[in-house]
């Protein structure tokens, strides 16, 4: 048969590993920023733009869209033209994806530190950016599967069938969960409100971990870790049994985020069962990976590159594991809210992501200049380095974590709370520091790695086209001997995609339909009332401002929470919360039951001086609210967004909201003014008070039995 000569595109792959590394050292150093401010108020820097709640959503898009991103484009162009045996389907395809998916990451940065952000974890971008990355990924699919289609190997590898179940998937999750109604150029509310918006959001939330931070990973390990190894992977069959197993499995666990909470417990349940069933296909796996090295640890002791493989391989193994354990409810109750769960995901994301990344580019920088890595002793070092700031980060971060959970739960012998909340906080702040420490490391590491690869750059001379030969796929492909049922789908990737896609989509059917359709399954309760128009831009400014990134509001049913807070939360306080606010992390105290608890005035001087109301606290202070005024021009489009999303607002409300908006304004601006605080009525610390004077108000208790006041 006669070969074909034709040529891998590496330019391609030189970009996205060039960005890859530009957005991995930028979002790291955002992080450690985040990790400093933890503990050090004044490196908010008192500017709108460099604060813990705008700098932390940034820092986990960085991470997770620009370093990570660009990480599986590389892979994933580098390693499907060698499996595929074709170069990629479109030279201008690859650019737009390029360039489009850089310019998506620029509007991110730019519009979260602006302050625009729907509010809701991994899924912060608004509305036109959405379509962006929607029209990217489009890019990226097709790219991919013509690809594929013109391939000159008729079996597709285990690895590919990772890269079309992440297309699949994370088009289906970004698709599903970015459906808002926009108000403005930049600005939108969420279609979902309250329960039926958490569930949503952690069904995106947990599997955006899934299928962007771990099966294009997988695939990736699959492709690069023999060839590093010069091995075979161990077991063909058990990574069919580990895909399957897994795209199935992951799609319905993103419910053990939200355990006692107001969710249905049927939905919480069903997250619990299926996150102890992920430890078994994650495992085989994880032993996949390491078996694939049987015989070859005399080469890992001198080959950094495979240093860094087992330990991301051990990292996931590691993370696999915890995480279904995190899920189980008595686990849980302790873990949720604290540094622990800071722990678990820096785990996977500094261990699995990280080291993975790293050594990858240690093998495939030489490759396509076609010279040996400058430096394997600076490459040793850079294990070593990023190592100890991954054991300095996580430790205490899981010491942190046990020490909030114990300290919250303590009761005195008379049956009071033992500690205040920012005793917990206080406690702890050595432990943040250290936690910032290991992450200097890390990233020292990474500055490491920079160095020795644009060393390696400079020597070697880059071949952006690689000439190859290979034969051309048969029309008719014919097969001799016994075959498998999988080799069926193994040749066929439109009928991999549909089936995947399937797999993927039962779970998310299953646990989304019924909330939305079972009325039952959320109670209404007759108190609760939209948000007046004041109240609405007070909670569109305390989203703005990243509140939800450091305050829960979402008190679940424990002794010491209903004895810190007030009464536990219920389904229906919520129906009106677009998005909701429930938050995953408890660096401030709830807030669920803020309402009525503090005057007017107290909440004007915690926002100007947070250390003035709270010695020793370590939030920054807002003192731009006491000068920026309300957009009240902008009211009358946020009240028709609510009406489209079933808030009964009158008729014609939006007409004469501002006007409720100034007469509710003016009453706080009074009280203030009682309490010698001369301010104007028009500010947006204004409006925020009247938020956090609303929030947990709705609902009144009958001390004698508990029943709901309707």
């Amino acid at each position: 048969m006669q070969l074909e000569k034709f040529y891998y595109d590496n330019k391609s792959v030189k970009m996205f590993a060039y960005a890859t590394m530009l957005w991995g050292i930028v979002g790291m150093l955002v992080g450690l920023l985040a990790a400093v401010q933890i503990y050090l108020p004044s490196a908010n820097f008192n500017l709108p733009i460099t604060t813990f709640g705008r700098i932390r959503p940034l820092h986990t898009n960085a991470v997770i869209f620009a370093f990570v991103g660009n990480g599986i484009f590389m892979g994933v162009y580098y390693s499907l033209q060698r499996l595929c045996k074709a170069r990629m389907f479109n030279d201008t395809l690859s650019k737009i994806h390029f360039w489009g998916w850089q310019l998506i990451i620029v509007a991110a940065a730019v519009t979260l530190l602006a302050g625009y952000t729907t509010g809701k974890e991994y899924a912060e971008l608004e509305w036109p950016i959405d379509i962006a990355i929607t029209l990217v990924w489009v890019v990226f699919g097709i790219n991919m599967f013509g690809t594929i289609l013109k391939r000159r190997e008729s079996h597709l590898y285990v690895a590919i069938w990772f890269y079309i179940a992440t297309w699949v998937t994370v088009a289906m999750l970004h698709i599903v969960n970015s459906f808002e109604i926009p108000f403005s150029l930049f600005k939108s509310y969420s279609w979902y409100a309250g329960v039926q918006d958490a569930l949503v959001q952690w069904w995106y939330g947990h599997n955006a971990v899934a299928f962007f931070l771990t099966t294009p990973y997988l695939g990736i390990m699959y492709y690069f870790l023999p060839k590093a190894a010069n091995r075979p992977v161990y077991s063909y069959r058990l990574s069919i049994i580990h895909f399957w197993a897994l795209i199935f499995i992951y799609i319905w666990a993103g419910p053990h985020h939200l355990l006692y909470t107001a969710l249905p417990d049927w939905a919480q349940s069903l997250g619990v069962v299926f996150s102890i069933m992920l430890i078994a296909p994650s495992w085989g796996g994880m032993l996949n990976g390491l078996f694939t090295l049987r015989g070859a640890w005399d080469k890992v002791r001198e080959d950094p590159i495979l240093k860094f493989m087992v330990v991301a391989i051990t990292c996931y193994g590691m993370a696999t594991l915890e995480g279904p354990l995190l899920s189980l409810k008595s686990v849980n109750a302790i873990s949720h809210f604290t540094d622990w769960t800071i722990a678990h995901v820096h785990v996977g994301a500094l261990g699995w992501n990280g080291f993975l990344t790293f050594g990858i580019l240690y093998w495939l920088i030489p490759k396509i200049f076609n010279t040996p890595l400058y430096s394997k002793r600076l490459a040793t070092n850079h294990f070593w380095i990023g190592t100890i700031g991954i054991i300095l980060y996580a430790v205490p971060m899981y010491w942190a974590g046990f020490e909030q959970a114990m300290m919250w739960k303590q009761f005195t012998e008379d049956g009071t709370l033992k500690f205040q909340f920012l005793e917990t906080v206080t406690h702890i702040i050595p432990l943040y520091v250290v936690r910032s420490i290991g992450g200097l490391f890390y990233l020292v590491g990474a500055f490491v790695m920079i160095y020795n690869l644009l060393k390696t750059i400079k020597a070697g001379s880059f071949v952006a086209n690689e000439a190859v030969e290979a034969a051309p796929l048969p029309v008719n492909i014919e097969t001799h001997g016994k075959q498998y049922w999988h080799r069926w789908i193994e040749a066929r990737p439109v009928q991999m995609l549909v089936l995947s896609l399937v797999a993927v989509a039962i779970g998310g059917i299953l646990e989304l339909v019924p909330t939305f359709l079972i009325k039952s399954n959320i109670p209404t309760i007759a108190s609760v009332k939209p948000y007046t128009p004041l109240e609405l831009q007070g909670r569109d400014i305390y989203i703005r401002e990243g509140c939800y990134t450091c305050h829960s509001q979402m008190v679940r049913p424990f002794r010491d929470e209903v004895a810190r807070y007030g009464e536990y939360s219920k389904a229906g306080e919520f129906v009106y919360d677009h998005p909701f606010q429930w938050g995953s992390k408890r660096t401030g105290p709830d807030l669920a039951r803020i309402g009525g608890k503090y005057p007017d005035s107290w909440h004007y001087n915690h926002m100007l001086e947070p250390q003035s109301m709270s010695p020793g606290s370590i939030m920054p202070s807002y003192p731009w609210l006491l000068d920026d005024v309300i957009d009240t021009a902008i009211t009358p489009a946020k009240i028709r967004a609510m009406q489209t999303l079933g808030v009964p607002y009158p008729r014609g409300y939006d007409q004469i909201a501002n006007k409720d908006l100034m007469q509710q304004a003016d009453k706080i601006a009074k009280s203030l003014q009682a309490e010698k605080i001369e301010t104007d009525s028009d500010k947006e610390i204004i409006a925020l008070i009247a938020y956090l004077q609303r929030v947990g108000t709705d609902i009144k208790m009958m001390p004698q039995n508990g029943a709901v006041n309707k």
